[in-house]
């Protein structure tokens, strides 16, 4: 632990305030600060978020100690401790350095395009039996991530796997001097990030700098422009590949139905594999797992495992799950299946993933024995009984013997506890344990294959799927505040069940990110929100008579297009006694659909100016087409009436109102449209009709094989024998229809799937629950296989245009009976 005064002169701050209890746990993150009074938080300046805004909120919860570059008025807090430094990232970043000088141990730090994440875990697996390991949780490889990795470190740990990931120049630098690695490993070289860079040669420079003071650098000298970067390096190599100059030289690859033979040649007299032949066998097939397990075979000769153990521990690894699902599961309650690993790290990641995702009142954590911690057991199941209380779960069921050893850590904080010694006894008692209506984390050790459990509480659907990965709906909100001003307010829109992605799931991460509105078209989905624990403020665009209770009730903010609609709202209002009701206005300045005619705004604001039963919280207006370079004049010509009438309307209120009209396509394209506010769309889900803005996909359709047939030349396929067979052909039939939402338009030739990497068309008519597909030309596919609909391989917009239609449309007209897997990566 560190105090606050030592903490300041490591930084170079001035400390303000108390020097208050010492530090353990840092934060970046507001909402995620659960131990307030051993938690320093480091108030960022980013480009749409400043974090002293938050100080009074950290303040208020018993939060002490801050890192601040504006220094606040301290009368305000006069229990706290504020350090100003002149930027609080550098400080993290210095703070964080000094932490690893304290420590001397071997440091793997790990970087490159792919395979890091993947690199890392499996040397945790095959290292862990002779040292005690500290590593990134998770992907935590950025400018903030590694510094909250790093600071992990403490003297039990014997070996640290740090990764480091970059995006442009001039970030490796500071990684380095956090991470300050030993023994390096540059995994794969790719695309990824390439924007930021001016070529691949320029990216492979930037990242061979985590290695500047290296003992030894693991990589593969198969790519000539990482062989000449690393040659130039004066630091020791560690090189595999296909050459007899590598120290260990791959002489051939076999690729077997279920595991991979890697052939090597030893010639390295820092390795045990020296001058000689051996072969180690992978549970893989895939071309990145298998250069990944080269990696590690690569640093565990490096650091003189035997062969034979690497080769014990090899046929033991298993694939990574690097994303955390939210699935329905049994008797209305739903799990999260985090059941790869269990370390005090990723536990963290995962109750944080639950609390934001909240969608019942009781929530239940099954955990088993946390293994090789570097902490004493007793004090070990103390900070997790902590962390659980932290978070206000329930109940707790802790399998192995050792946390049931220490069940008495969490009665001690009043969580409901049951254990069991192994998860075979848990199995034994699955009747009596009644899981209903709650959310259920499932987190354990691999060894104790927890996987039993997960089939015992998932809810079983037919096997097409809606995955919606919530990493990269918050990677988009991120990149289209990135191009707001600060000022600038965001209203997300979330109708149609969040575009077919479900409202409340995606309204959880849309609160976590602490948007500032959001949008519904009815009522109903308003208040299903509101149930789902979503307290945002929420405006609904289609507001009924018959919905004015609901509003009222569930504190939903009407949208007000029409005078028939206002005269309703306002009688309701008077009825009821309510006074100073948040609504909006629509403004119809050219799309024609709803809203106040323009040459009505002067009538509009007579009436609203007389009464004090509505508060006027914004007026809009909606762009007819703010994509289209045809019409930016006409785009121009609604903001012109609309900042009119706005202005005119303010004038007759004495008061002002947030002001917006820009959607999706205008937030990039009509940056001078922002205003105060901007209504972000289908741009959050991966679409963006502008083009401008590169966005990830947030939606996968996947559904899978059901048979497979033979069909001769002249016979045909389907309803009304569309599908007219002209040779010998193979026909895999798929488990999607159009009562799925797979429209009847793609049938015949229109439409396609992606197959194990390959496009495969649509023979026939599309029936209600199936679909056939033409395999002729595939080899080796087989009843289950997974079949993508639509995602990265296919996307949405390639499926919308084969329809004649829009992605809305698409995504919104997939079945409710499509089960919905949502998931962090």
């Amino acid at each position: 632990m560190y105090s606050l005064s030592q903490i300041a002169n490591i930084t170079g701050g001035q400390l303000h305030g108390i020097d208050t209890l010492p530090v353990k746990y840092l934060s970046v993150d507001s909402r995620k600060v659960f131990f307030h009074t051993e938690t320093l938080f480091f108030a960022i300046i980013t480009g749409q978020r400043d974090g002293h805004s938050f100080i009074t909120e950290l303040y208020g919860q018993g939060l002490r100690s801050f890192v601040v570059s504006k220094m606040p008025d301290t009368s305000t807090f006069p229990q706290a401790g504020f350090i100003t430094v002149p930027n609080s990232l550098l400080a993290l970043q210095q703070l964080v350095a000094y932490h690893r000088t304290q420590h001397n141990i071997p440091v793997i730090g790990i970087t490159g395009s792919n395979g890091k994440t993947i690199v890392k875990e499996w040397l945790n697996q095959l290292l862990a039996a002779d040292y005690n390991i500290v590593r990134s949780p998770k992907s935590y490889n950025s400018q903030i991530g590694v510094p909250l990795s790093v600071w992990q470190m403490n003297a039990a740990h014997t070996l640290a796997i740090f990764e480091a990931g970059i995006s442009k120049l001039g970030e490796m630098e500071a990684l380095q001097k956090i991470i300050r690695p030993t023994i390096g490993i540059l995994t794969n070289i790719g695309a990824a990030h390439d924007a930021g860079f001016e070529d691949q040669q320029e990216k492979i420079h930037e990242k061979l700098k985590l290695f500047a003071q290296v003992e030894t650098l693991v990589c593969c000298y198969d790519d000539p422009l990482v062989k000449e970067a690393v040659e130039k390096l004066p630091i020791g190599k560690f090189t595999w590949g296909k050459s007899d100059k590598c120290d260990i030289q791959i002489t051939g690859v076999e690729t077997q139905s279920s595991h991979t033979l890697i052939h090597i040649s030893g010639r390295n007299p820092a390795s045990l594999i020296v001058d000689s032949q051996y072969s180690f066998t992978i549970p893989f097939t895939d071309a990145a797992s298998i250069q990944n397990c080269i990696h590690c075979i690569a640093v565990c000769s490096y650091l003189k495992l035997a062969a034979h153990l690497i080769q014990e521990r090899l046929l033991l690894l298993h694939p990574i799950e690097m994303r955390l699902e939210w699935k329905k599961a049994i008797n209305n309650c739903y799990l999260i299946n985090d059941s790869y690993s269990n370390d005090l790290s990723s536990l963290n990641i995962a109750l944080d993933y639950l609390k934001q995702q909240r969608q019942t009142e009781k929530e239940t954590v099954i955990l088993s024995d946390i293994f090789q911690s570097g902490i004493a057991d007793s004090m070990l199941y103390f900070q997790v009984a902590n962390l659980l209380a932290q978070r206000k779960v329930e109940r707790v069921i802790g399998i192995g013997s050792s946390i049931s050893k220490y069940k008495q850590a969490f009665i001690n904080q009043k969580i409901t506890t049951e254990v069991f010694n192994s998860t075979d006894d848990f199995i034994r008692h699955f009747n009596t344990l009644q899981f209903k209506d709650e959310a259920v984390l499932l987190k354990g050790a691999r060894v104790f294959g927890f996987e039993k459990i997960a089939r015992l509480l998932e809810q079983q659907y037919h096997q097409t799927v809606l995955e919606i990965n919530l990493t990269a709906l918050s990677n988009n909100l991120k990149k289209y505040r990135s191009l707001l001003r600060p000022s600038t307010k965001m209203m997300v829109m979330v109708k149609a069940f969040g575009y077919g992605s479900g409202g409340a799931e995606v309204g959880k991460v849309l609160q976590f990110n602490k948007v500032d509105y959001l949008a519904v078209a009815y009522a109903d989905e308003g208040v299903a929100l509101r149930q789902a624990g979503i307290h945002l403020p929420i405006m609904v665009m289609n507001a009924e008579p018959s919905t004015f209770d609901a509003l009222d009730e569930y504190n939903l903010e009407p949208e007000i297009y029409s005078f028939d609609i206002l005269d309703a709202f306002l009688r309701f209002c008077k009825v009821h006694g309510i006074a100073s009701f948040p609504v909006h206005i629509k403004l119809d300045t050219g799309m024609h659909r709803l809203g106040f005619e323009i040459q009505e705004t002067a009538t509009l604001g007579r009436l609203l100016a007389q009464q004090n039963i509505l508060t006027i919280k914004s007026v809009f207006t909606h762009l007819v087409a703010s994509e289209a370079a045809e019409h930016i004049a006409f785009t121009q010509h609604q903001a012109h009436l609309f900042i009119t009438a706005c202005d005119a309307l303010q004038m007759q209120l004495g008061y002002g109102f947030l002001r917006h009209l820009a959607n999706t396509a205008a937030i990039s394209l009509h940056p001078a449209l922002q205003m105060d506010m901007v209504r972000l769309g289908i741009g959050l889900y991966g679409v963006d009709s502008a083009n401008k803005t590169d966005t990830e996909v947030v939606t996968t359709l996947k559904s899978t094989v059901a048979q497979i047939k033979k069909v001769k030349a002249g016979d045909t396929v389907g309803y009304n024998r569309k599908g007219v067979v002209t040779k010998d052909s193979t026909i895999a039939t798929v488990r999607i229809g159009y009562a799925d939402g797979y429209r009847r338009e793609l049938g015949n030739g229109n439409g396609s799937m992606y197959i194990l990497g390959q496009l495969a068309p649509v023979i026939g008519n599309v029936c209600m629950d199936m679909t056939m597909l033409d395999i002729t030309s595939f080899e080796n596919i087989k009843p289950g296989d997974e079949v993508e609909v639509f995602g990265k391989n296919i996307s949405i917009q390639q499926v919308a245009k084969q329809c004649h239609t829009i992605p809305y449309e698409i995504m919104t007209g997939i079945s409710q009976r499509v089960k919905r897997v949502y998931y962090e990566e």
